[in-house]
């Protein structure tokens, strides 16, 4: 509800169809169940003073909302939030220096696949004549820019549930049949403290869910790339498909776009993204990108490096096998291999071998990758 409002408008939550950029994935059709608010329930915005039509009982719910009888202290919706960046028993966070650092150097800088032509209007190439010493700055600015683009996204805890009763007022049982939002519209707030709230039918005054604050909030204060109501392709069983095209980057960034970092969503998405990269050894789809590092904070997490590794080995990527163990043994102090690389300063192929004969469960696979490359550098060194 905006404070102060002039003129009094119902606002109803509108279905969002539109095409999806996915083949196979279907696109949820105008009027079909789930397209409008959810249940068919009106999103309500209403003003502070009157209404014209029907001003007998929505004027008292009115009145009811703005002077309820057991006021509450409001809870601070931002500290829901928690973040990956408390620290828990001493380990690192993700947003800790020495570990992004660590992320960075694994996430790689290739300059051709971090500037790829994407589908856009075809425009006629430009060329220029440049000198060396421009053509020295023209890559020092594409680096940089590069570097900005490969800018990881936050990691995050899920938010807690919001579950908080306002009012029960009994004297409004019944006088709807559907449930009303009121959202405070004032533009200064903002929206982790913007104040919504949901009259039941049965005349519970609560505060907004998540879900309808993401909604409400996308309704009057639209951020691009974003919809209303989600596509289906974030739905698990579309996400199959996506992931068989090979699309995990893509659904990334559009989930990006379409929730908060800290939503139930959100996690989900990034996670059934890296399993699937994981589960078919697919790393070099996201190395180059702003999602890589995040993907080996999550293997790293739950100790579901091997394959990885394997795959730094074989690329020669070697230094960034030895910065995937470091991580691991920073975010897990606790492992064997850790306590041997400390007190015998272990580095290089040592340090992967020993990880690999204490941590690993697939050690034969690492021990042949370290002996492919041992021989093929033996190799390189001879001739």
């Amino acid at each position: 509800m905006g404070r102060g409002g002039g003129g009094d408008s119902v606002f109803l939550s509108p279905g969002h169809g539109g095409p999806t950029p996915f083949p196979g994935v279907p696109r949820r059709r105008r009027g079909a169940p789930g397209g409008g608010a959810r249940g068919g329930h009106k999103m309500a915005a209403l003003g502070a003073w009157g209404w014209a039509a029907r001003r007998g009982r929505l004027w008292g719910a009115a009145r009811a909302l703005w002077g309820w009888r057991r006021p509450q202290p409001q809870r601070a919706l931002g500290q829901d939030a928690g973040t990956a960046g408390e620290k828990k028993d001493g380990k690192p966070s993700f947003t800790d220096e020495a570990v992004q650092d660590l992320l960075y150097r694994m996430t790689g800088l290739d300059l051709q696949k971090v500037f790829r032509p994407v589908k856009q209007e075809l425009k006629p190439p430009k060329y220029k004549l440049l000198t060396e010493k421009q053509l020295q700055e023209a890559t020092k600015k594409a680096i940089k820019e590069a570097k900005e683009k490969l800018t990881m996204p936050p990691v995050l805890d899920e938010r807690e549930p919001i579950d908080d009763v306002l009012a029960e007022d009994k004297i409004l049982e019944g006088v709807e049949t559907t449930k009303y939002i009121f959202t405070d519209l004032t533009y200064s707030i903002p929206h982790r403290e913007r104040f919504i709230v949901v009259r039941e039918p049965n005349g519970v005054l609560r505060k907004a869910t998540w879900e309808e604050r993401d909604r409400m909030i996308q309704i009057f204060f639209p951020k691009e790339g974003r919809r209303v109501i989600p596509p289906a392709v974030f739905k698990d069983e579309h996400l199959v498909t996506v992931f068989q095209q090979d699309r995990h980057e893509d659904i990334l960034n559009m989930c990006m776009a379409q929730f908060e970092p800290d939503s139930a969503d959100y996690i989900r998405v990034h996670h059934r993204t890296y399993d699937d990269i994981e589960k078919h050894a697919k790393y070099d789809l996201l190395r180059s990108t702003r999602h890589f590092g995040g993907m080996v904070w999550y293997l790293v997490n739950r100790k579901k490096t091997d394959g990885l590794l394997i795959d730094m080995i074989h690329r020669d990527l070697l230094d960034d096998a030895t910065s995937l163990i470091t991580l691991y043994h920073m975010l897990h102090p606790e492992c064997q291999s850790a306590k041997e690389a400390e007190e015998r300063k272990l580095q290089g192929v040592d340090l992967i071998k020993v990880f690999a004969k204490t941590e690993s469960q697939k050690e034969g696979y690492i021990q042949l990758a370290l002996q492919a490359y041992e021989e093929a550098m033996a190799t390189s060194t001879a001739s």
